[in-house]
């Protein structure tokens, strides 16, 4: 595993006997291809903490209402400019777990990228050619994807290959403008295509792989994929981009082509062709993510996590706060009901429709098999295998018996909407000291054809190939394929509905928000949850009442944050940076 192999990876011999035991030099650094690989797993390790935070890319969306925590919740008010928190209002308060955006930690992620790469062209003699194809093309592609984090948050970029030394480089040389959006886009999938061109990465690791959770062709090709349906998203494919006028074309590309959506769907298109024998759907999406599923056939890129060594606090951050009379966890993770309401029938209608049987006072009978998978609500057994017993977890107000999950809307750690999250957690019991060692997920084959489908859809409308590859993941769930005769536009709309529904709380939501220029929209309205009481409280004799309330969480977001600032701090210290619009 990548997290302990950073420090128990062989040296050479010259290693051993360096008499600072402490300190690799550099000659002896890229002297062997044991010595190479430590400054590679150091790559590795630079991967955001993103499966260890409490305050992770979802609490910035519709579909969570999250708590105020430190640093990040300036974003949640609209408090966001070059200075704030260095630039990254996001930020949570360690640090590295939500760094999106940071324009410090990024670059020094990539310019260790750049330095990997340097130094083992110069010291080719070292490496077998098989080891530098691979090594380089494993290090091209963490170099994308970092490029790809700020990309998505900040827009054009330097685009820096080399390792600047200002020991031996003029000012000139040193102090880089940002490249347009349409380059650094370009940049980041031309590297990408020539990785999966190069065919020197493997398609697929699998569970007990010596170098799983390394870089592999899937990764590169999905990466490429998701990139291509962003950049073709209204938000940056349009004249004037959704963060406003943008004379220097740092957030979009100035201008619409159709043809950007089928770039991105010839791209899914390859990797369903071409690699559809290696990932499928796994059968089983309320087990997808645990430990002893880990590499299976749907997972395309994920983060080793080694319990307890380097493990994850994910089970102790959600789920139901209270389990058997006992507090186990913080409930951060609450679903609202605007993302409830999105869970279909199981006769596969929206509850909109008049001919769901949704009853708006029945609301969790007979729903689809993601909701009993994802979802904890009113009245919903919960059993995971270090319970002794089923536990029945209650939300309502209930003054005759009260549930230690009862909602307050206070400021304790029960949540205040009714639901807790049960998606992703793992069956072990919660508890401090990061004791999870369920890996993180950056992407999946269904993520694949959901990107597959919109952007298929964007550039032809909803031919059947579209309806194909939304019915598979749709028949996981045991729903009914889509209705037949739906137009671009009511396609559309299913298939966000889909996406929302299938990758929540996955970190997708807030990247989809933007995209689809809709975070204005969605953001600036309170939330809600579900409330729920009897009539006669004092004995329960009467109806229980199911209420939709307010959170009064009010979240602000104006036109500038569909991107980040660039922090102040690089502004000032470099003249030719031009700051994104709006701030």
């Amino acid at each position: 595993m990548l997290g302990v192999s950073l420090f128990t990876t062989s040296c050479n011999e010259d290693f051993l006997e360096n008499d600072i035991k402490s300190r690799l030099t550099d000659d002896m650094q890229w002297a062997s291809e044991g010595n190479a690989d430590l400054f590679l797993n150091d790559i590795y390790a630079a991967l955001s903490n993103k499966w260890n935070s409490p305050d992770n890319l979802d609490n910035f969306t519709d579909d969570n209402d999250a708590g105020f925590y430190w640093k990040s919740y300036s974003w949640r008010q609209g408090i966001v400019d070059p200075a704030v928190n260095n630039g990254t209002p996001m930020d949570h308060a360690n640090g590295n777990a939500t760094d999106y955006a940071s324009w410090a930690a990024g670059f020094l992620k990539i310019r260790k990228c750049n330095l990997f790469i340097q130094k083992v062209t110069e010291n080719s003699a070292n490496f077998s050619e098989a080891y530098r194809k691979k090594r380089i093309d494993e290090v091209r592609f963490m170099r994308a994807y970092y490029y790809s984090e700020m990309f998505m948050h900040l827009g054009g970029l330097p685009i820096i290959t080399e390792v600047l030394d200002r020991n031996t480089m003029e000012e000139a040389e040193l102090y880089r403008q940002r490249n347009t959006f349409e380059e650094t886009f370009n940049f980041i999938t031309k590297e990408l295509g020539e990785i999966v061109a190069n065919k020197a990465l493997p398609v697929k690791y699998n569970n007990g792989d010596a170098d799983a959770g390394r870089a592999t062709l899937g990764a590169a090709l999905a990466l490429k994929g998701w990139l291509e349906l962003y950049a073709a998203s209204p938000a940056f494919n349009a004249a004037t981009p959704a963060a406003g006028a943008d004379p220097n074309k740092l957030v979009g590309f100035g201008n619409f082509d159709p043809k950007r959506w089928a770039t991105a769907a010839a791209t899914n298109k390859q990797f369903m062709d071409t690699y559809g024998g290696t990932y499928a759907l796994f059968p089983d999406i309320n087990a997808f993510w645990w430990e002893k599923n880990e590499y299976n056939s749907e997972v395309i890129w994920d983060r080793q996590v080694v319990a307890v060594i380097m493990g994850s606090n994910y089970e102790q951050y959600g789920g139901p706060v209270w389990i058997d009379g006992v507090y186990y966890t913080w409930g951060n993770y609450c679903p609202t009901q605007e993302l409830v309401d999105q869970f279909a029938m199981a006769n596969g209608k929206p509850i909109s429709d008049p001919a769901s049987g949704y009853n708006p006072q029945n609301p969790y009978v007979n729903r689809e098999k993601r909701f009993y998978d994802f979802i904890v609500y009113d009245g919903a057994p919960y059993k995971q295998d270090w319970m002794a017993k089923v536990d029945t977890i209650y939300t309502r107000i209930d003054k005759v018996r009260p549930s230690k999950n009862q909602i307050d809307f206070g400021t304790d750690d029960v949540g205040n909407t009714g639901y807790y999250f049960k998606k992703k957690i793992n069956p072990l019991k919660p508890r401090g000291g990061a004791a999870s060692g369920q890996n993180y997920v950056y992407y999946r084959y269904a993520e694949v054809l959901l990107n597959y489908a919109e952007a298929q859809n964007e550039s032809t409308g909803p031919d059947a190939s579209v309806y194909s590859a939304v019915n598979a993941i749709r028949k996981r769930s045991n729903l009914p394929e889509l209705p037949a005769g739906l137009t671009k536009e009511t396609m559309r709309e299913a298939i966000r509905r889909e996406r929302r529904v299938e990758l929540c709380f996955e970190a997708k939501r807030f990247y989809d928000i933007v995209r689809w220029v809709i975070a204005e929209d969605v953001m600036n309205k309170d939330f809600h949850g579900m409330k729920i009481t009897n009539t006669s409280p004092s004995d329960n004799k009467g109806k229980w009442v199911y209420e939709v309330v307010g959170l009064n969480h009010p979240h602000v977001f104006t036109k500038k944050m569909y991107m980040n600032p660039v922090p102040q701090p690089v502004v000032d210290q470099n003249k030719k940076i031009v700051q994104n619009p709006g701030y």
